[in-house]
Parts: C-alpha cells; sequence; structure tokens
C-alpha cells in the first residue's frame, strides 16, 4: 500500500505518541560503510598529500584536477561574469549578515581582586579556518556569506574554502565575502586537506560549514585534531500553524524545506484538524507543478507529518520538544508564543516570515544545529571564530594568603607535588 503524501496524526491516535519519540530522537548517524570510506580517504590524504586528494577525487566525482587551487586572480574576475542583479543580491546579503554579527561582541577583560592578583580572559581570532561550501550540481553562494563573512567580523586572519566545480556564483560570493583562497575540492578527501594539510592545501584552526553524509563523517572523524562547527545531519523545519496562517503559505514553506533533499525533515504542528487539511490539501496542488518534486515527494512521504493539536500552547510545547534547526510559528500571538521556545536553532515569527529570508538576507548565519542538537547548539557567529585564553598572575602576598586550601584541595585529590608546587614558594 502506497504511504500517503504525508501523514496526518492527531494527538488521540495510536500512532501519534511513537511519530512524536522517533521525531525527538532522531540523530545525525553516519552508516557504516560511509564512515569507513571516509576514515580511508583521510589515512590516504595524510599518507599521500595532493597525490591522493588529485585520485580521490578523480574516482569519486570523474574530475581531473590538475592543480588544487583556483588562481586569485580567475575566481575573483567571476564577478564580472555573473549577472549584475545577482551580484547586488551577494553584496546586500553580506552586507546585512555582517551588520548583525557585529553585534557579536567577546571583549577580553581583566579582573584585579587586590594590587597582587590579576584574572582575565583573552579572546582572540582564529588564524585560519577553512569554510566547506557544497558544489558540483549545486550552486550556494549563501553558505559562503553565511560562514565567510562572520569569520571576517571576528577576525580570522586567512579564510582558505575549499568546493567542488564550483560555479561561477559561488565564486563571485568569495570575493564579495572576504575569502583568501579557493580550492576545488570537495567531499572527504577537501575535509582531510583542511585538517592535515598537503603540500598546496594549508591547514587550518577550524572547518566549517554543510556537506554530503562523506563530509559530515569526515568532519566527525578529524574532530580533535581540528575544531569543527557541528556534525550536520538532514536539513529540518517545523512550523506551527493555526486558524490565522494562509494554508498555501504554509504549504510552500514545507515544500521549501523539503525541496532540499530526500532525507530532510518538514513537519507541521496544526492547531485543529482543520488547518491540517487546508495545508495538506494546498501541498498536494504545489508539489504537482514543483521542478523538484521527486525530491520533495519523497522527503514528504519518508520523514514528513502533520501533528494534530487542540491549542497554539500545545503546538509550541512539541516545537520546544523537537528541537528543530528552523521553527516557524504561523500563529495568531506569534511573538509572545515564541517566548517559551528556548531550542530551536532559529526561529521564524508571523506570516510573512518564510524560512527562506533566513537562508539569504536576514542577518543571521543560516548554518545552524540540526538533529536535535538545537537543544545545545546555537547558531554559527562570531563566537565559533575566537579562541578564549585565561589569565592568572598571582603575587607572592596573594599566594600565601590561599595556600593553605590550595594544599588542602590537592592532598584530598592526592596531588602531591601540587601542593609542593606551592609549598615550595613558600619557604
Amino acid at each position: 500500500m502506497l504511504r500517503p503524501m504525508i501523514r496526518i496524526v492527531a494527538r488521540q491516535d495510536p500512532e501519534f505518541a511513537p511519530l512524536l519519540r522517533a521525531l525527538v530522537d532522531r540523530a545525525a548517524g553516519v552508516p557504516e560503510h560511509i564512515e569507513a570510506a571516509a576514515r580511508d580517504a583521510i589515512r590516504q590524504v595524510r599518507a599521500s598529500g595532493d597525490r591522493a586528494v588529485r585520485e580521490l577525487t578523480a574516482r569519486f566525482e570523474s574530475r581531473e584536477l590538475r592543480a588544487l587551487e583556483i588562481p586569485p586572480a580567475e575566481w575573483r574576475a567571476a564577478v564580472d561574469r555573473v549577472s549584475p542583479a545577482v551580484v547586488r543580491a551577494i553584496e546586500r546579503a553580506v552586507g546585512r549578515v555582517r551588520a548583525f554579527h557585529e553585534h557579536e561582541h567577546y571583549p577580553s577583560f581583566d579582573l584585579r581582586e587586590s594590587a597582587g592578583t590579576r584574572v582575565g580572559m583573552r579572546v582572540a581570532p582564529l588564524a585560519r579556518i577553512g569554510i566547506y561550501v557544497p558544489g558540483g550540481k549545486a550552486r550556494y553562494p549563501s553558505t559562503v556569506i553565511m560562514t565567510a563573512v562572520p569569520a571576517r567580523v571576528a577576525g580570522v586572519k586567512e579564510i582558505v574554502m575549499t568546493t567542488p566545480g564550483p560555479s561561477l556564483e559561488t565564486l563571485a560570493a568569495a570575493h564579495l565575502s572576504g575569502v583568501d583562497r579557493v580550492f576545488s575540492i570537495g567531499g572527504a578527501q577537501a575535509v582531510a586537506a583542511l585538517a592535515y594539510g598537503t603540500d598546496s592545501v594549508p591547514r587550518v584552526d577550524k572547518i566549517v560549514g554543510p556537506g554530503n553524509a562523506y563530509v559530515a563523517a569526515a568532519k566527525r572523524l578529524v574532530f580533535g585534531d581540528v575544531g569543527i562547527d557541528s556534525i550536520a545531519g538532514p536539513t529540518e523545519l517545523v512550523i506551527a500553524a493555526d486558524a490565522s496562517a494562509n494554508p498555501r503559505w504554509v504549504a510552500a514553506d514545507l515544500l521549501a524545506q523539503a525541496e532540499h533533499d530526500e532525507l530532510a525533515v518538514p513537519v507541521l504542528v496544526a492547531v485543529g484538524r482543520e488547518v491540517a487539511n487546508r495545508v495538506a490539501a494546498a501541498l498536494a496542488a504545489q508539489l504537482a507543478v514543483l521542478p523538484r518534486r521527486a525530491i520533495a515527494e519523497q522527503a514528504l512521504r519518508n520523514q514528513g507529518a502533520i501533528l494534530v493539536v487542540d491549542t497554539a500552547l500545545e503546538a509550541v510545547d512539541l516545537v520546544e520538544q523537537l528541537a528543530p534547526e528552523h521553527a516557524e510559528l504561523a500563529l495568531a500571538d506569534a511573538r509572545a508564543l515564541a517566548a517559551r521556545i528556548t531550542t530551536a536553532g532559529a526561529l521564524f515569527l508571523g506570516n510573512h516570515t518564510p524560512e527562506s529570508v533566513g537562508d539569504y538576507m536576514a542577518g543571521p548565519s543560516h548554518v545552524l544545529p540540526t538533529s536535535g542538537s538545537a537543544r545545545f547548539a546555537s547558531p554559527l557567529g562570531v563566537a565559533d571564530f575566537v579562541k578564549r585564553t585565561s589569565v592568572i598572575e598571582y603575587d607572592a602576598a596573594t599566594l600565601r594568603e590561599q595556600a593553605d586550601d590550595i594544599q588542602r584541595l590537592a592532598e584530598v585529590e592526592g596531588l602531591d607535588a601540587h601542593a609542593e608546587a606551592v609549598r615550595i614558594r613558600l619557604g
């Protein structure tokens, strides 16, 4: 029996609880064969550097690479080959993302407890970061903007970009966003090259940006040797909607998420069965003429759901449980109800705020936590591109005043040399 285009399940239905549990328990898992392939690619790049990158690219992407790096003059000239209207859109997005992230401040500070005691925090930008931008058949200039601009605002000294088969729009965005170097490589081999360095690719301090399952697996495997932003799972959207919402608009937003890929997670929490039915009907009508219909339909059937509840309060409480990457509140009292949600990666309030504005123009980075990690993780921002260092300075009087307590705690832990390191200074 063919599964309906999207499941509609009410709270009183027996399948509601297991469906909700499955949605809450979703995780960014990577199949074993993909992790094994990523591990092998990393091993080869660490052993053979550029040669391995070329061989892996030829094997997995059917591309022959002579030079890994695109000459700066070549990719910067892409601005002149892209439609002026698209260039203006990129420039506007860059300006808005920069303006937003300039409000993120992480200043250094000193605390002077006494004349002889100084403790503080020194905040400094990372020296070099790598951004991974999907490429090949895809064109994602927005990913360049959303990763490079916050890094530039943070003061990162060098931004290195890797992308397989970059489009002209992606290269133009690299120039306009402040990228320093661009490499035409992708997949697990690009992550490995950034993490460990090759003759051509410099080693970076942190890798950010989304990618396919092989990229996600590689980022997981190199974490610890290099920083990463997150292990990104499939993109996801949860919309809470009541009778004040336009069903056609809600359906369009669900499809906008579903068209990303077959594993996308589009979910509606509808206040009342009538809202659910109207959105489902609008989904069917719009899906029929969608260019990426096959992708969106598979996402709707396999991961999509419409959960029916009785009140707006129930709806936002479900959003809070689901901890989605994106949450839209198409509710009559959206702004007030938004205060109840602390777990979403990004909140979109009201009927005129589709998730699309966050992807391109609003200002906050669209690189967001997925797979329920929005419970504890945050959107990409300036904080991801700075490092904090504690600074501690005592004089003899301060050390003497705290010595007994330091020694007691060291002795409790059985660390006699710790206690002696204090005792020896007191004569």
